[in-house]
Parts: structure tokens; C-alpha cells; sequence
């Protein structure tokens, strides 16, 4: 905090400034919540319509002045640099088409979790990347939590922290409770739910709604050590244009999800947790800030940490990476790894360590997600058929790996380079 106040004055001048210098002072007496928390004073609305014209340009210090509560570039990362080194993979067990399935209670199975993370810790594995619903949470709230903390607790027993994705534009816009279908037979994701669905994300009006459920989750574990991270929203722009095809919204999609991130990280802001937050980026050319899409904007300079998705091959994902150092904080690609686009495990691993990147794969055992096949399973002319070359997934539901060479170089590199990075904090 003490680092605020000389941002904030070089950002700005004259009256904004001396009003940024009287909400410090507010800071330094803890008086800040009550002072902002009446919002009949319209001297408050007023500061607040300063705050945000002004943080909501990225270019006048784009790592620095987004939100109140974004951490400040030293203090992540040097929460980055006290990790293991983050690698793991995309989590849903095999018994479960999507996130539904995995956390309702009927078919929430403890059993198959509990034997898949060991698998996980066996290949070296200590984080993994698990998505959420909001509809969970209607459903029942403390049910939902109490499964989560199982959730983590068998995680943790077999060292590994656990990054939780609140919402997710990808896939099937149509969730809905109970009994989930069946999956189409070599569909990759066939049966995998967006977060919120078409009939909440295409009305702005019902955001609000969703506040309940980002705020428990969030404070619920806002000072368990066992979560790692808070991805907030997974490729919120993303048209499914392969599959669902999103292109019915009141506006383009991309605004809608827009709005509900605004929303979704001063939620989390207000939590204060002792994680931090992040989005999901997943396209466009990321080489010039001034020329990113308005929401890979917001992404990238509103997230404690930065992530990204890349299912390029090595020269592609290095590319990806030196492109977004320029905001000076850590880089966790948070899906990767599809071997027909040459995105392996030998390809892609040595140049997350060259430049310090953390990884999470996407697929884990191969099962009812399907992911094993490829996305190219869609498209209605094909007969879906078993892939002989497996898309991704890394093992079969047996604990078998789908490929004995890459399990060995997985685990090898993977266990190498955490006890490397273990072994220079001991020192």
C-alpha cells in the first residue's frame, strides 16, 4: 500500500490528485470502507466516477492502477517465486461429463478422486485447475462447500493446491440440474456447460444474482492456503463457433461477458482473499497492448497474475510468452498441450522453465469429457471414431498412461524441477 500514493499522483494531477491524496488518507485510518460504502453521499458517487475514468485506461501504468486491491508487481511475484514451481493439469474425474456431474451430490465420487490425484502426484503434479458452477450453488450452498472442502483435502493430502474457475464461456450455453446426458460417442466435450448459461449471460439485469455465489465461494476459502488461485472467468468470449455457435446475444457476447467481469472482480475485490485472481485470454494477437480486443485488455491488465491459453506448437508458445512479459508479473499458461498441433510435454515443458512459466495441460484421465478425441469430432460430415493419436488426456481410466515415453519424460522433468525450486528456498 505505501507504493499507492506515488502511483496515483504520477497518474494523475491537480484536483484528482488531491482527492486521491484524501482517499489515502482515508486508507491510513481504515476508514475507507464506511467512507465509500454510503452510496447516497454524492460526494462518494463523485470520487467514485474519478476512480474509475481513470483506472479504467490502461495505458496510463497498465500493471499498476486498475482496481483498488490489485496486488502491486513486487507482491506477486514474489508470492510466484515462494511457490514450487506451478505444474499440473486441467481437472475433471473420469465418471463426470462435466462440471455438474463432478460436484453435484449424487455423483460426486470422493473414491475416483481420490485415486486420480494420486496418479497426479505420482507424475509430478501439484496443482490442479478445476472449474465450478454457479447453479451449484443455488442448488445448495452448504452441500456445494462441504464437497469442495472434501475436494481439497484430498488434493492437499497428495500436495497439491487447487486453482478453482468461477465461470466458463465454453460449450454447451444450456446448463441445467440434475441427471446429465450421456456422452455422444467420440465427441470431445460433448456433454462440458457454460457458466453462466445463454439465459443469465444474455441479460445483464440478472448479473447481480450471481454476486452470492463468487462472494461465498471466495469467503469461504479466502484464507485457505489449500486454493492457489481464483480464475475468474475461462475464455469468456469464446463463440463455440465449432459446436453451439454463440451468436444469438442481445450484444456480441464478448460485451456481455465484459460486464459480468467488472462485476465479478470487485466481488472478489471486496472478499480480499489471500489468493490471487486471474482470467483466461485464449486468442487474437497479443503482440501490441494498444491493439488487443477490449476484453483481452481488461484481462490481461485487471489479473494479479497473468494466464493464458497456447495449444501452439514451441515457437508459437514462446512467442505467446515473450509477448506478455511487458506486464513485469508471472505467467501461468493455463491450457495446453494438444499433440497434433505438436503442443507435447517434450516440446512445450522446457520453455515453461526457460522463461519461468507455470503449466496446466488440458485432460488428465481420459473418461466421459472425451477430450481424448479431437475437436474436430464436432463437425457433423465425420464419424467419430477412437483416435488413434489421443488429442489430449494423459492417461487411460485404468491409471495406465496413454503413452509410457511421455508419462516418463512427464515425470522425470516435472519431479526434477520442483526439487530444484524447493531445494533454492530451503537455502
Amino acid at each position: 500500500m505505501d507504493q499507492l500514493f506515488p502511483l496515483l499522483s504520477r497518474a494523475c494531477g491537480g484536483v484528482a490528485t488531491f482527492l486521491y491524496g484524501k482517499i489515502w488518507q482515508c486508507f491510513q485510518n481504515n476508514l475507507f470502507k464506511r467512507f465509500v460504502s454510503n452510496e447516497s453521499n454524492h460526494k462518494t458517487l463523485i470520487l467514485q466516477s474519478i476512480i474509475m475514468t481513470t483506472w479504467n485506461k490502461p495505458h496510463l501504468i497498465p500493471q499498476e492502477l486498475p482496481f483498488l486491491g490489485k496486488w502491486s508487481a513486487r507482491k506477486i511475484n514474489d508470492w510466484y517465486n515462494n511457490l514450487n514451481w506451478p505444474i499440473g493439469c486441467n481437472y475433471i474425474p473420469q465418471n463426470a461429463i462435466n462440471q455438474l456431474e463432478m460436484w453435484q451430490e449424487e455423483s460426486f465420487s470422493p473414491f475416483v478422486i481420490e485415486k486420480e490425484l494420486s496418479w497426479a502426484a505420482a507424475l509430478g503434479f501439484n496443482t490442479m485447475r478445476v472449474f465450478l458452477h454457479h447453479l451449484l450453488w443455488e442448488q445448495d450452498s452448504k452441500g456445494f462447500l462441504k464437497r469442495m472442502e472434501d475436494f481439497l483435502t484430498i488434493a492437499d493430502k497428495h500436495g497439491i493446491k487447487t486453482m478453482f474457475v468461477l465461470f466458463d464461456g465454453v460449450w454447451d450455453p444450456f446448463p441445467k440440474l440434475g441427471t446429465q446426458p450421456e456422452p455422444r460417442t467420440h465427441v470431445h466435450n460433448s456433454g462440458w456447460v457454460q457458466s453462466p448459461g445463454f439465459d443469465v449471460l444474455n441479460d445483464p439485469g440478472k448479473y447481480d444474482d450471481l454476486q452470492a455465489y463468487v462472494q461465498g465461494v471466495v469467503s469461504h476459502f479466502k484464507n485457505d492456503e489449500r486454493v492457489l488461485i481464483w480464475d475468474i472467468f475461462n475464455e469468456p468470449d469464446n463463440l463455440n463457433t465449432g459446436s453451439y455457435k454463440d451468436d444469438t446475444y442481445v450484444i456480441h457476447k464478448a460485451q456481455l461477458s465484459l460486464k459480468l467481469l467488472e462485476k465479478s472482480i470487485q466481488w472478489v475485490r471486496a472478499i480480499d482473499p489471500v489468493q490471487p485472481i486471474t482470467m483466461a485470454p485464449w486468442q487474437s494477437e497479443w503482440s501490441d497492448h494498444e491493439q488487443l480486443s477490449e476484453i483481452d485488455q481488461f484481462m490481461f491488465t485487471h489479473a494479479d497474475i497473468i494466464s493464458f491459453h497456447c495449444y501452439e506448437a514451441r515457437e508459437g508458445m514462446e512467442k505467446r510468452i515473450i509477448e506478455l512479459k511487458r506486464y513485469e508479473r508471472p505467467l501461468l499458461c493455463t491450457e495446453y498441450m494438444a499433440r497434433p498441433f505438436n503442443s507435447t510435454f517434450q516440446e512445450i515443458l522446457p520453455i515453461f522453465r526457460k522463461h519461468n512459466v507455470g503449466g496446466y495441460n488440458w485432460g488428465f484421465v481420459a473418461g466421459k469429457s472425451q477430450t481424448h478425441c479431437a475437436w474436430e469430432s464436432w463437425e457433423k460430415e465425420r464419424t467419430p471414431t477412437e483416435p488413434a493419436n489421443w488429442f489430449h488426456d494423459i492417461l487411460h481410466p485404468d491409471g495406465q498412461p496413454y503413452c509410457a515415453e511421455e508419462a516418463a519424460y512427464l515425470t522425470s522433468f516435472n519431479k526434477k524441477y520442483s526439487l530444484k525450486r524447493e531445494n533454492k528456498k530451503r537455502a
